[in-house]
């Protein structure tokens, strides 16, 4: 591995006042330190998130507005048509809103774009299809919209309504629509829409939606599209509670966290501030959910009982996703929204064969890409990687950027397709914003849209070339050569005795952790073997080390770890420590991350 040693630096003083304070080991508050929470008063709350601790939903921009007219709707009659994304938060955002909309009395329908025929988003051509199959005066695009200036235009001219629900950057000018509900959006209150829906805000609660949103900004930016669905589903009870509608004071947001949890953990958001608090309870939600779907999908996964980050990432999520990849995310959202055990474990069932045929495409294509990356890399010279291929499948082309990504680190394009447009996905380092490239590469691209660290884009095949090298200069202006080798970034330097399950305990307070809050990383100094390194797995390819410092032993895992050079006689070992439970034995175990010799 050939990873730059990070250490936090320590403060010990700050931590040991933060430990006395908090009645904490020192341990525990240096990792909180290094994620820069150094006050009591918010440690607190980080460390026992409960949802009174979320922020009023009518914080968001225009949220008000939105709300507005969804109760007009109702009032109305009107159908409101949810069009989602393709994603788990796509399909969960959809998932939620219908489910909770229709309870409390609107009239809902839905679509989800084909990820080959209409690609991602908002477009003139993915909403034609759309009306087609139902009239619609008002449309709710979530996980969508913040850049589709001239759909929603088109839209207005039919005659229809557009709210937008999304997280993604916003285009500027930002799209006209009636209510753009995104906490990268800024309130526009030269709309004649705003000022409409803010005088009737305003007339039936007494205060403004721009009054409120002039508060205290609240912890909003990171939520994605399904943590937005929630604020809004939070924010129509809270009207329906004041309206006196049938139901709404007997109606719990709670079980619907399930899939806010679900959404979250899947599109690798920081769990930190409000995303820390959904996803906490959420877990605890989807654990012991009854909903059918989510039954039948944990038990075709395999999944335990009690369900963490790492079962929903790696063993829930990609079967969602597995549909929408290859060609339309319908199964997986009729999974989520089933009330029938064996018509839910049927969609399942078939969500599972759609995820093992995505994985044999994954392979296939990520083998390739990797081999013609590395046939002609250059460290000092490729900042960036762009790689493309005719008919490369365009619904895993984001999983390909990560693997690639993870070989080369590197940012990462990977496009495919067919015809003269090609679609794309990207994935990216830290210090280095996808997204804002891409901007700056707009005239070479038939669109693009996304995050700092992904993002996705559509490009005629005969630019590609320009468009690598133009985005590699982007990134040699942007990023140091020395930014390009991996990062371990380390907690502490600890004594392998310090390693004790009490610790683990304490420190299982950090968790979920995920994004923004990393799993706690340390190293030890100096370290031997106890007894000869052991080879598992069928190709032998994770190395199994009893590690000792004299004094304490401990069992330690090297996952992955293939023809890598092994550590000698004496070694500094990087690692995050776990708790092994296997064949009824509990111990301490140490998940190898690097090592080095010692001194």
């Amino acid at each position: 591995m050939k990873f730059r040693w990070s250490p936090a630096v320590a403060q010990p003083l700050l931590a040991e006042q933060l430990a006395s304070q908090l009645r904490i080991s020192p341990l525990l508050a240096q990792c909180l330190v290094n994620r820069e929470l150094g006050e009591a008063s918010i440690v607190s709350g980080f460390l026992q998130p409960r949802l009174r601790q979320l922020a009023d939903p009518f914080l968001l921009p225009n949220m008000a507005m939105a709300v507005a007219r969804l109760y007009q709707a109702r009032e109305r009659g009107e159908t409101v048509v949810i069009f989602g994304d393709y994603d788990v938060d796509g399909v969960t955002s959809t998932a939620l809103l219908c489910e909770f909309l229709r309870a409390l009395g609107w009239t809902v329908d839905w679509h989800l774009p084909h990820r080959l025929e209409e690609g991602y988003g908002l477009t003139i051509e993915s909403v034609e299809r759309c009306l087609r199959s139902v009239a619609a005066t008002l449309l709710l695009a979530v996980d969508c919209g913040s850049t589709s200036a001239d759909c929603i235009q088109s839209l207005q001219q039919k005659g229809a309504d557009v709210i937008v629900l999304d997280h993604h950057q916003v285009s500027t000018p930002p799209p006209r629509a009636l209510a753009l509900v995104n906490p990268r959006a800024p309130l526009d209150l030269s709309s004649p829409e705003t000022q409409r829906f803010s005088a009737s805000d305003t007339e039936s609660t007494g205060q403004g939606a721009t009054d409120r949103h002039a508060q205290v900004p609240p912890p909003f930016a990171e939520l994605c599209s399904v943590g937005l669905a929630f604020k809004l589903a939070h924010a129509l009870l809270k009207r329906a509670r004041e309206k006196g509608l049938p139901g709404a004071e007997e109606y719990d947001l709670r079980p619907l966290l399930d899939l806010v949890a679900l959404g979250t953990v899947a599109d690798l958001v920081p769990l930190t501030g409000e995303n820390r608090i959904l996803v906490s309870v959420g877990l605890e939600r989807l654990s012991r959910t009854q909903r059918p779907g989510l039954v039948a999908l944990k038990k075709v996964a395999q999944s335990p009982a009690s369900l963490g980050v790492y079962e929903v990432g790696f063993q829930l999520a990609p079967r969602l996703n597995a549909a929408g990849r290859l060609e339309t995310a319908e199964d997986a959202l009729r999974l989520l929204l089933s009330a029938d055990l064996t018509e839910a474990t049927r969609q399942a069932e078939k969500l599972e064969a759609h995820n093992q045929e995505r994985k044999k495409i994954e392979r296939a294509i990520a083998n390739e890409a990797i081999a013609r990356v590395r046939a002609k890399f250059k460290p000092e010279e490729d900042f960036v990687i762009v790689e493309g291929h005719l008919l490369w499948h365009v619904g895993v082309v984001g999983i390909v950027a990560s693997r690639v990504l993870q070989q080369f680190h590197r940012p990462t394009i990977i496009v495919g397709g067919e015809g003269a447009e090609w679609r794309g996905s990207g994935r990216s380092v830290a210090g280095f914003d996808l997204a804002a490239a891409l901007r700056e590469c707009g005239d070479l691209l038939v669109r693009h849209g996304g995050h700092a660290m992904a993002a996705g884009l559509t490009i005629q095949q005969e630019k590609i070339d320009t468009f690598r090298t133009r985005l590699n200069g982007v990134a040699r202006r942007d990023l140091k050569l020395e930014e390009l080798q991996p990062r371990l970034r380390l907690d502490a330097e600890v004594d392998l005795g310090q390693i004790t399950f009490e610790c683990l305990a304490e420190l299982s307070q950090l968790k979920p952790t995920g994004q923004g809050n990393p799993p706690v990383q340390f190293y030890a100094r100096g370290v031997t073997h106890q007894r000869p390194l052991q080879r598992m797995g069928a190709e032998k390819q994770h190395v199994k080390m009893w590690v000792t410092n004299g004094t304490v032993t401990h069992e330690a895992v090297w996952w992955g770890a293939g023809i890598e050079a092994l550590p000698g006689d004496r070694y500094d070992l990087a690692f995050t420590p776990q708790l092994s439970d296997f064949n009824g034995q509990r111990m301490v175990q140490l998940k190898v991350l690097d090592w080095r010799p010692a001194n």
